[in-house]
């Protein structure tokens, strides 16, 4: 029931999403709050920290943000499915299940860095992606590593997806040095320059090198799970894994560039996963990036896979959990 209200693709289905994205940060809206214990909230990176300091202390106005950027995130989802055509069906079910994703701990629906970061994030791989077949060096390199860098200077731990760009090139192209260098140098452009503004305005270069390293390496504090959290993680890994399997048994059969895209995409789950596991610095937050090619993989298995009763089982508990979580939250 709940996902045949979804695969649609009239404008009704856009409303749909739009009021279901509201009901999911409800929560948010009736408590607002800034997340003050997380380590890029007590020292923001620079963009993140400039973010804050045009937003103010309204932690309302810190939320509607922030979930002005969810919509546009979620569309953005749809748009490069879209454009590129990787899921091989026209569908807004990427953009639902990123915003489901979104409600599953309540208490990082707020201003964040992850929202601004993850949008240049699907920028860039959008750009990567555009790079397939093109004659000539590829510049698009160049322009998706500064994205992701850029993105850095929200959420530091973005840096880390830098690989992506050079998994891209190898997936993507003929293995080519100007392009592997460009990738490298649009990494360092916007350090760069934020290092001579930083310079040029008078401030202390080792509190720039401290913010760099306090939000790579320093621990975060320890997130406890309740239980329908808990419950609600096991079904989305469940549903994840049975729809990377899927994915994985027809990948194959795909058009080429159809198969690359999928191929990028879960490479940005490895490195999510990897990062989360392997860094203190990291917490539940990378969900908002997690979520990207997991909404992905997942829209894919609901759409093809001919076993009908389960897709609708699995987003039907999600939906019913993320729900109950905004309940349990509010009260």
């Amino acid at each position: 029931m709940f996902l045949k209200l979804f695969r649609g693709t009239g404008p009704g289905v856009v409303l749909l999403i739009v009021l279901a994205a509201a009901a999911i940060w409800t929560s948010a809206f009736i408590h607002p709050h800034f997340a003050s214990t997380l380590l890029y909230d007590l020292n923001p990176m620079p963009l993140y920290g400039l973010l804050k300091s045009i937003l103010g202390k309204s932690a309302i106005a810190g939320v509607l943000f922030s979930f002005v950027l969810l919509v546009a995130v979620s569309f953005l989802l749809v748009n490069f499915n879209t454009t590129v055509f990787f899921i091989n069906e026209r569908t807004f079910l990427p953009a639902i299940i990123y915003i489901l994703f979104t409600g599953v701990f309540p208490d990082y629906q707020i201003l964040n860095p992850l929202l601004p970061a993850v949008l240049l994030l699907m920028v860039a791989i959008r750009r990567m992606i555009e790079a397939y077949r093109k004659n000539g060096t590829a510049y698009n390199f160049f322009d998706a590593a500064m994205l992701i860098s850029t993105g850095s200077l929200f959420y530091a731990n973005l840096i880390w997806f830098g690989l992506l760009t050079i998994i891209g090139i190898a997936i993507l192209r003929t293995w080519n040095v100007k392009e592997i260098l460009l990738a490298i140098l649009g990494l360092a452009t916007p350090v760069i320059i934020t290092a001579g503004i930083w310079y040029v305005a008078g401030r202390d270069m080792q509190q720039l090198l401290y913010l760099a390293n306090y939000n790579l390496f320093e621990k975060t504090g320890t997130y406890y799970f309740s239980r329908i959290s808990v419950t609600g993680l096991i079904i989305i890994g469940l549903c994840g894994l049975i729809s990377l399997w899927f994915l994985l048994s027809v990948i194959n059969g795909k058009k080429i560039k159809s198969r690359k895209t999928f191929i990028e995409l879960i490479w940005v789950l490895v490195i999510s996963l990897t990062v989360y596991f392997v860094l203190p610095s990291v917490s539940v937050e990378i969900i908002y990036i997690i979520s990207v090619p997991l909404s992905f993989i997942i829209a894919h298995y609901f759409i093809f896979s001919r076993k009908i009763v389960l897709p609708e089982i699995f987003f039907s508990l999600f939906f019913i959990i993320v729900i109950v979580l905004q309940v349990i939250y509010i009260i």
